[in-house]
């Protein structure tokens, strides 16, 4: 028997082994495991989730048990994937990286529009996810597809996400839904939310919310089965507004491929889980692994932050194409999490009101002690956390570390709270030639 893991791990893998008495499970979620009859199985005995680019071999014998053959990592991120050399895939040519992106981009998506059931996609307004709708609503007018291309924004009363996606959405001609909701709305499913996940993460924890209210919109209000997201562009081109204050071209580029590397524990399990909870397909084609290999092959300097701007070849790759309008093209950086709140209240300060009187200061002083482990430093990630071990008992090194921005003394992942925050948001929407 073989099982493994997408090079990226955008579809998720536990496993269980036993050795002594040769038994093996998998499961695409831990809780899967958990909720077997283990009781002839070593209590020590660790679910843990296999790695991206992993595949294992086991020897299923003539008695049924397994036996661990050998583990071995058939791909990395960085190395051109082998499918492409005996496909008609698309290979870029020359030096021109902006047009080669937009091949591989353009493939990308177009190749995952190949479905038997309605195709939808998640739309912030944001350069990511409005490029991704653009070109899904194209190929759905070529190829003769009967819908309308339905597209998906979600936020608080006043959120920037949904004025800015509903620009996008008119632009593109989809039939675009927009889901409203309240904070206490997005509280009273916390618990759901970190189930579904498997996670105790804060950032993860916040976006997730408001793409579980989207999801359950689209499983109950509409057909569409299959869901496009933006997920990767950020890790890929060097998107995340702490980008700015890198040390060094070099050192951007060792985040960024740390970043790809770590997806399937934040950003990629917050987008399968949510979805998959609600019976949903996603699919992430800035995930595509012909297009990663080749970006990671760019000159360090030429595929980052340029001219003050974040995702400046991603933009660069589609600019005077009409795909989407110039403001959202070059629109600044937007959190998820951040994106989807009101204008008079972000979505995190409500979370941290809320958190407030359900922690005490008490509890925070025993923190160390009852979670050694990643201990929350904060009380809404006490509260979290809280949760996570009622739900799956010491299991917490399933997330080995806190999200948090690279090169800040931040505790908070909310982009909102870094000091450069209001410059680049206040920066004009338009290519600085």
């Amino acid at each position: 028997m073989y099982i493994g893991r997408d090079t990226i791990g955008v579809r998720p893998m536990f496993r269980l082994y036993q050795e002594q008495q040769g038994f093996l499970a998998f499961s695409s979620e831990g809780k899967g495991i958990i909720g077997l009859d283990l009781n002839s199985i070593d209590k020590a005995t660790e679910i843990t989730p296999l790695l991206p680019g992993i595949y294992e071999e086991y020897d299923l014998g003539v008695n049924g048990k397994a036996s661990f053959v050998t583990e071995e990592k058939f791909h990395a991120i960085e190395k051109i994937p082998k499918w492409v050399f005996d496909t008609s895939c698309p290979m870029p040519t020359g030096d021109d990286h902006a047009a080669n992106v937009r091949l591989l981009f353009t493939e990308a998506v177009r190749k995952r529009f190949m479905a038997k059931r309605r195709i939808g996609c998640f739309l912030s307004g944001g350069l990511d996810s409005s490029l991704v709708s653009a070109l899904a609503a194209k190929f759905a007018k070529e190829n003769g597809v009967e819908y309308a291309l339905q597209t998906f924004s979600v936020g608080l009363e006043g959120s920037t996400d949904i004025a800015a996606a509903r620009k996008v959405a008119i632009h593109i001609g989809s039939e675009h839904h927009e889901i409203v909701f309240t904070s206490e709305e997005g509280i009273g499913i916390i618990e759901d939310v970190i189930y579904s996940l498997e996670s105790y993460d804060i950032i993860t924890i916040r976006a997730s919310i408001a793409m579980y209210l989207v999801a359950k919109y689209i499983k109950e209000k509409t057909d569409t089965v299959v869901v496009y997201a933006g997920e990767g562009a950020d890790e890929l081109f060097q998107g995340y507004l702490n980008f700015h204050i890198a040390p060094s071209p070099e050192e951007a580029d060792q985040e960024s491929r740390r970043l790809l590397n770590d997806l399937y524990l934040y950003d990629v399990l917050r987008s399968d889980r949510i979805t998959a909870a609600h019976g949903l397909e996603m699919r992430v084609p800035f995930l595509d692994h012909h297009l990663i290999s080749y970006v990671l092959s760019i000159p360090q300097q030429e595929r980052g932050i340029r001219f003050g701007i974040e995702k400046y070849l991603l933009r660069k790759a589609f600019e005077k194409t009409g795909m989407i309008p110039d403001e959202i093209l070059w629109r600044p950086k937007e959190g998820f999490s951040d994106g989807v709140s009101s204008t008079e209240k972000s979505w995190n300060v409500a979370l941290k009101e809320f958190v407030e009187d359900k922690v005490t200061e008490i509890m925070m002083k025993e923190a160390p002690i009852l979670y050694p482990f990643n201990t929350p430093t904060t009380k809404e990630a006490f509260y979290y956390r809280q949760i996570f071990e009622r739900r799956f008992g010491n299991r917490s090194s399933w997330i080995p570390y806190t999200w948090l921005p690279k090169w800040t003394n931040m505790q908070d992942p909310s982009a909102r709270g870094m000091k450069h925050y209001e410059s680049v948001q206040s920066r004009e929407d338009t290519n600085p030639r």
